[in-house]
């Protein structure tokens, strides 16, 4: 079996698939069309849209240079099958930037990188962080982003001297991001859900999309909401017992009235049965004053989570009990209700109050 490094090198240009489950089905461009029904550099949709394209058919060839030149606001980019290796910043001036993988199916368009939380900056002076880790870091109110792989490809294996294994693929702060179709490929930490600041509104959405890890791998401090999407939790050989890991780990500041919102979507495991929690809380150090929220509901869950005891403690003297995590309407075995008191239910009335329209307000991405 490929690592995933081998995989996204060999295979993410040609359509295959990154990760566990079933092919999208979609067209991909004629070859001499590498930019589809998008149009090309000599048939532009508009001043505002540039192609990139690894083989030079684009304006640019890598999309790090592509976002750097996107400057303004209003931005597409338009970007061809291929693996775009090397970390992207989306700066918060350039707002309302768009990236559309070019093929309608996320495999074949990849951005990826290998940095972690513990790997030395190249000027010395220290190492990266959990943040400085991410491939692709989105300050930027009012991105978009369809049919594309976000993907962290660092593996523990490479590096078992490592203490800071956090290694994420996109870190997302801008309010009014959304994601339709797109992959989020890494370990411990791959999907950072944020916000630029404690009292900053940041409001997500994510549709149809994919979602695989095993340690916090879909985290932070974001009002977001996760649509439809499919969450996998990976297998791992360097831990002998359970818990492998955490699905969630929602830091929502105490003043947020919002935080995860999970619906009509599905989480299933590579491990074994009751391996995997589905949320543990992230009270960080820099905002002692966390709440996190975490509402999951008409979601299947499947035998990967523990059903006795789905949730976590993260840090001590702030345990789940404490927290805003709540169920509503899930079915699958690792929705099953062995021990009511470890299942917050919401209430039908309640359960009212936790959709996207209330989540997100004004903002109607889902329209």
């Amino acid at each position: 079996m490929p690592s995933r490094r081998s995989a996204l090198t060999l295979f993410a240009g040609a359509g295959a698939a990154l990760a566990l489950g079933a092919p999208a089905a979609h067209a991909r461009p004629a070859h001499d069309r590498p930019f589809g029904r998008y149009g090309s550099p000599s048939r532009r949709l508009d001043p505002l849209t540039l192609y990139v394209d690894p083989h030079g058919r684009g304006d640019h060839t890598d999309v790090r240079s592509a976002v750097a030149a996107a400057s303004g606001t209003g931005r597409t980019l338009v970007l061809a099958p291929g693996t775009y290796r090397g970390p992207v910043l989306v700066t918060a001036a350039q707002t309302g930037l768009t990236l559309i993988g070019a093929s309608g199916g996320p495999r074949d368009t990849v951005l990826v990188h290998d940095n972690a939380a513990g790997t030395p900056r190249p000027d010395g002076s220290g190492p990266y962080g959990t943040s400085g880790s991410a491939t692709v870091t989105v300050q930027a109110a009012g991105f978009t982003a369809r049919d594309v792989t976000f993907a962290n490809d660092w593996l523990r294996a490479d590096h078992p001297e490592y203490t800071g294994t956090q290694a994420v693929a996109i870190k997302v702060q801008g309010d009014r991001s959304a994601f339709h179709r797109c992959r989020f490929l890494g370990h411990q930490d791959t999907l950072y859900a944020d916000s630029p600041a404690l009292t900053s509104l940041a409001r997500q959405y994510y549709r149809d999309c994919y979602v695989e890890g095993d340690v916090d791998f879909v985290f932070g401090r974001a009002a977001a909401v996760y649509d439809r999407c499919h969450f996998h939790t990976l297998t791992r050989t360097d831990l002998a017992s359970a818990p492998y890991g955490f699905v969630f780990a929602p830091s929502t500041a105490g003043g947020a009235p919002h935080g995860y919102l999970v619906l009509r979507s599905r989480v299933t495991s590579a491990a074994p049965d009751g391996y995997y929690k589905l949320a543990r809380p992230w009270v960080p150090s820099s905002d002692l004053t966390a709440h996190p929220m975490l509402t999951v509901r008409d979601s299947h869950l499947g035998a990967g989570i523990d059903a006795a005891e789905p949730y976590a403690t993260m840090s001590a003297g702030f345990p789940w009990q404490d927290q805003r995590f709540a169920e509503y309407r899930n079915t699958g075995p690792g929705a099953r209700v062995t021990v009511p008191g470890n299942r917050p239910q919401l209430t039908a009335s309640q359960a009212r109050a936790h959709t996207p329209a209330e989540w997100l307000g004004d903002w109607r991405p889902f329209a």
